[in-house]
């Protein structure tokens, strides 16, 4: 019974995994980015608000569920959220930026990439000074809401204070993103994995309406994800109780790699565009939003609901600590990289970052209980 129980749940695994991407790169992003046009959002602020939104909605949702998951107490399997976005995070900023440098050769404007590099250490520092604590308060989930705040004024107004011209904006033409678009996803469908998952594509297809209706696409995409991040929270609960093992390295591992799948698909498009200079800041602003919203509203939340904080047991701090720690680490050695390539990414660096990652797995998995 285990074994089916098992079985059953990497399927689902799998399965989400499969129409997250699908739904988030083929809708969720087409119907924010029209949104974002239609309310006349510059596209820093789109960026840094609808764009964030759209790319790291996975994670908020499973976050959400994990934190809302009965359990002994409240917030009892918080561990599957934090560590679902910790470990997106290093994925997004070792494996996803070094994908999209490792695709085509990437020139990255340096103030942007500071800019967020700068509030990326400040999330981070948030969380480690809350797993110091042992518990989450209702200051501590205000405090993340409040940062991210300040982060996108300062995303709106940035290049009016600093003055910069990015490189990557005028490398290919506007009209010609869609064309190059649509001729990737046309080869992704010639895989065996595409024959063999049509028939969830037909549903897709079929439920989804035209894309000018791109509200209601907008809203069927939020519930659609919504469902299946329910679904990844309960099957990764499973898999940890089946295998005996701690949630927290299925959330650092196998959740945050498939919840990061539509940021890696649409950071290699974006970088064969010629564009891998806005693939790399879009992780490293991802990352942001994943901490600061996708854990800072779901604590603030249930904190709300149930009147009371969130105690972390000592075996989550234990599991997650290190990780958090790895994460700073690496803001560090991204930073310091593309100083010394003079803020240029290549194959090099590409391949150098995606071992790193590698290797964040290898740890992961034989020191983490």
């Amino acid at each position: 019974m285990s074994l089916l129980i098992l079985v059953l749940s990497f399927l689902a695994l799998f399965v989400s995994f499969y129409l997250l991407a699908k739904i988030v790169e083929g809708y969720f992003i087409g119907s924010l980015d029209k949104i974002a046009s239609k309310l006349k959002m510059s596209s820093d602020a789109a960026g840094a608000t609808l764009m964030a939104v759209g790319s790291s909605a996975p994670e908020l949702f499973v976050a959400v569920f994990a934190v809302f998951r009965p359990g002994e107490s409240p917030g009892a399997h918080a561990a599957i959220g934090i560590g679902n976005i910790v470990g997106s995070a290093l994925f997004n900023i070792l494996a996803i930026t070094g994908a999209a440098a490792f695709v085509r050769k990437a020139v990255i404007a340096w103030q942007p990439v500071v800019r967020d590099l700068i509030f990326y250490g400040i999330a981070i520092g948030l969380l480690l000074l809350v797993f110091n604590d042992g518990n989450i308060k209702l200051t501590d989930a205000l405090l993340f809401i409040a940062v991210y705040a300040v982060y996108v004024i300062v995303v709106v107004f940035w290049r009016k204070i600093v003055k910069y011209s990015d490189p990557n904006e005028k490398i290919i033409p506007e009209e010609k993103h869609e064309e190059i678009h649509k001729e990737n996803h046309q080869e992704t469908q010639k895989g065996t994995l595409q024959k063999i998952m049509r028939p969830f594509d037909f549903i897709l297809e079929k439920i989804f309406p035209s894309p000018k209706h791109y509200y209601s696409v907008f809203i069927l995409s939020i519930l659609i994800i919504a469902a299946l991040s329910w679904v990844l929270v309960e099957s990764a609960v499973e898999i940890a109780h089946v295998l005996n093992i701690s949630e927290a390295i299925i959330a650092v591992t196998i959740l945050a790699a498939g919840t990061s799948i539509p940021d890696l698909l649409s950071s290699v498009i974006v970088s064969k565009q010629g564009r891998g200079g806005m693939a790399i800041s879009n992780a490293v602003g991802s990352n942001i939003f994943d901490i600061l919203i996708g854990l800072g509203l779901p604590f603030l939340l249930i904190i709300i609901m149930t009147g009371g904080e969130i105690e972390l047991n000592i075996t989550t701090i234990e599991n997650l600590e290190r990780s958090v720690q790895f994460l700073l680490a690496s803001v560090f050695v991204v930073f310091t990289m593309f100083m010394v390539n003079k803020w240029k990414a290549g194959k090099k660096m590409g391949g150098i970052l995606i071992l790193l990652y590698l290797a964040y797995i290898v740890w992961v998995i034989i020191y983490i209980n």
